[in-house]
């Protein structure tokens, strides 16, 4: 009950509008947004969509088809949309988006967002089975326990003010930046802790007091490049995602690293 009732709120928001390019280069940099934010682990790197979750107890989840083919967006579907669902975690009718994580992507620069809308736009329609989610026991009682970020809309400042842009160098201010990346697993003080997928690796501290403290920078860039710790593990992408991570720019990495090491 309490899970249907999230669900089934009806958020009323006022979204606030900026323009959506569509010139090859901002395309290129939304479609290195999409490929360094992770979104292809969930929406596959056609965007058409994928199964990331089947488990009995906690339930089956297929992310949706972001493209405008059969199961996907309709062709009625605006800036206005895409902004609602990415900055609000809501859908065209109000009501909630499930598991897709918002609360991370609202506070991405208005430029970012736009670009990586922009590329969203351009991706050829591909056909592909609509959306699924279907909770199984365990998952609908964390869920009803706020253990499993069920709805990313209940996370989220709706009033929230966003910069316009970020500036993009090797500096500290652009790592942290750079981190919102992180904190849906490793926790909003990048400590880590309990993974959010009941019985998934515990998620390590990525601060100047665990690994990152005792790492060089060419360490650090291996690690994030290759998934090979200086240790000698090797990490599993499904703990460490360094497939989305290997995708970063030197300068990103840079600035990521700096950040961390203040922490």
């Amino acid at each position: 009950m309490v899970v249907s009732n999230k669900r089934d709120k009806t958020y009323n928001v006022e979204v606030r509008m900026f323009d959506i390019p569509s010139d090859s280069a901002s395309i290129a940099e939304g479609a290195h947004i999409y490929a360094t934010k992770g979104c292809a682990d969930c929406h596959g790197e056609d965007l058409s969509g994928k199964t990331f979750l089947e488990d009995g107890m906690v339930g089956t989840i297929r992310a949706a088809n972001l493209t405008f083919g059969k199961g996907g967006r309709p062709a009625d579907y605006t800036d206005r949309d895409w902004i609602l669902a990415l900055r609000h975690g809501i859908k065209t009718d109000g009501k909630p988006l499930v598991i897709m994580p918002s609360y991370e992507y609202c506070k991405l620069a208005d430029h970012d967002l736009a670009n990586l809308i922009a590329y969203c736009k351009s991706v050829p329609a591909v056909d592909a089975e609509p959306a699924l989610i279907k909770l199984g026991p365990l998952g609908t009682v964390l869920s009803g326990l706020d253990k499993l970020p069920l709805i990313p809309a209940e996370q989220i400042d709706h009033k929230a003010q966003y910069p316009q842009k970020i500036e993009r160098s090797v500096s500290v201010e652009y790592g942290k930046y750079l981190t919102l990346s992180c904190t849906g697993c490793h926790k909003p003080n990048l400590k880590g802790g309990d993974n959010i997928v009941p019985g998934g690796t515990p998620v390590r501290d990525i601060t100047a007091s665990g690994n990152i403290g005792k790492w060089t920078l060419d360490q650090f860039i291996k690690v994030l490049r290759t998934g090979a710790t200086p240790d000698g593990r090797q990490l599993k992408n499904e703990d460490m995602p360094w497939q989305m991570t290997k995708n970063y720019t030197d300068e990103e990495l840079q600035a990521l690293y700096l950040y961390l090491k203040t922490l």
